[in-house]
């Protein structure tokens, strides 16, 4: 990891966390910028370079929120394509409602299903769910990729909104996932008590 002044670090993620700044991210190096950076700005550290002790834990401080603002935003697709969106000045028309009605229509289905499957604990049902939404954000997430190179904004903001509810299909898929898996361990366990 290069050393330059936080200041020239820390108004752009992707320098921050020395990614070139682009849609696909490397996850081992993004995962290893994190530690690295955390370690650089631990309180105990910034504090070896500073004479004033209250002043270095409040930089730390200041620093350890950023570091794990930008980690987040980069990991995720939705947040990582709404921030290169930004950067473009382009995120203004982020907030504007899906006008696909198809894939409402579609994204509301699974919202249905995934909410009953997790209602009736229906592992089964959520494993057949969880691969259709990873295709959906790979889909997506390659769309807003081509968008992105190709300055095809539209594309892109509409990629992006519909990342964002898939990501957030893809996590509640997960827990629930999670949730319905251990409560079949925790009934497995009470045969043996």
């Amino acid at each position: 990891m290069t050393d330059i002044t936080p200041e020239a670090q820390f108004d752009n993620f992707f320098a921050l966390f020395e990614q070139p700044v682009q849609f696909e991210v490397n996850q081992d190096s993004l995962d290893q910028h994190l530690r690295l950076l955390q370690k650089r700005y631990h309180p105990d550290n910034v504090a070896k370079n500073q004479a004033d002790i209250a002043q270095a834990q409040l930089q730390s401080e200041k620093y350890s929120a950023l570091i794990n603002q930008a980690y987040q935003t980069l990991r995720s697709p939705d947040s990582r394509a709404s921030y290169l969106l930004d950067i473009a000045d382009q995120a203004q028309n982020l907030e504007h409602s899906i006008a696909d009605l198809d894939f409402l229509e579609d994204a509301m289905e699974m919202r249905m299903d995934l909410d009953d499957a997790i209602e009736g604990k229906d592992l089964p049902a959520l494993q057949q769910l969880h691969p259709q939404i990873t295709e959906r954000l790979a889909k997506q997430s390659e769309r807003f990729s081509h968008a992105y190179d190709s300055q095809d904004w539209q594309t892109a903001i509409d990629a992006t909104q519909k990342l964002k509810f898939l990501v957030k299909l893809n996590a509640d898929v997960t827990t629930g996932l999670d949730d319905v898996a251990a409560a079949a361990h925790s009934d497995d366990d009470d045969l043996y008590v």
